[in-house]
């Protein structure tokens, strides 16, 4: 057993998001350089109804062509709609921002929205590039990971385990610094892993430190969160991700109970 068994495990389905409505195209176009080095394809469709919306979605009868001025992304499974959010939700969350916002702690806990396309993106693996190779590629890992640490500051209960490469980067990031602030005042077991250097991050919080410098310390990128009881909390999560050459990310996120209680036990025990 390996983090990149875990990765191993994970598929590639067929997905495709489809463009329905009057996009400019330089929307489009972030759109589709933001998912350029993986398997889900961006296009266009001009009819909303094409691809009916109201039967696959459970959209309210009728609803299914956007207005004129609005503008729909659709994520197909295997050519049938299964999630589909307005393009300016994707703008706001994604398309239009970098990730000073998250570092700096300008857009912290309980402002991280998960536009539903993405969401429903779960246990797919994705190849994502980081800063200067792509310009929004790794962001969509980056608002994952702060979504998955919201959903456990929301929760104020269960185990949060999160693995940094570096734990200075929990010093030079002062957004980053700030939300694990917030989670070490909840009440969430919070541990921290990464490589040894000059961080001063045990100073800062009180949480569980676990240093290591082998492969998957110094590669791996996960933020796991197991709830304390998931009858009454049912809202696991966990983003997994490995380094497999400088700025390029292997990796995929999932919301199914039994693959994050793995990932949990596999980091609880073995790292």
């Amino acid at each position: 057993m390996s983090l990149r068994s875990f990765l191993e495990d994970v598929g590639s389905p067929d997905h495709a998001l489809a463009v329905v409505g009057d996009a400019a195209e330089p929307l489009k176009g972030m759109l589709a350089e933001t998912f350029a080095e993986t398997p889900v394809e961006v296009e266009s469709s001009e009819s909303a109804a094409a691809l009916d919306l109201d039967r696959d979605l459970g959209l309210e009868s009728g609803s299914g062509s956007p207005p004129a001025d609005d503008t729909v992304v659709v994520l197909l499974e295997d050519g049938t709609p299964v999630a589909a959010s307005a393009m300016d939700e994707l703008y706001d969350s994604l398309l239009a921002i970098n990730s000073d916002l998250f570092t700096t702690g300008a857009r912290g806990l309980g402002e991280i929205e998960l536009p539903d396309v993405l969401a429903n993106l779960a246990d797919t693996r994705l190849r994502l590039r980081g800063y200067p190779l792509a310009h929004n590629e790794k962001l969509v890992l980056v608002l994952l990971s702060r979504y998955i640490e919201q959903r456990a500051w929301r929760a104020d209960s269960g185990t949060l385990r999160a693995a940094f490469q570096h734990l200075s980067r929990l010093d030079d990031e002062i957004g980053t610094l700030e939300v694990y602030a917030e989670l070490e005042r909840a009440a969430v077991d919070v541990h921290v892993y990464g490589t040894p250097d000059e961080s001063g991050v045990t100073d800062e919080l009180d949480v569980t430190i676990h240093t290591g410098t082998g492969e998957e310390y110094r590669n791996g990128w996960f933020v796991v969160y197991d709830p304390a009881d998931p009858a009454t909390d049912p809202d696991p999560a966990a983003l997994l991700c490995l380094e497999t050459e400088p700025r390029i990310w292997d990796g995929f996120w999932t919301f199914d109970p039994e693959r994050v209680a793995a990932l949990e036990a596999y980091a609880a025990t073995e790292l």
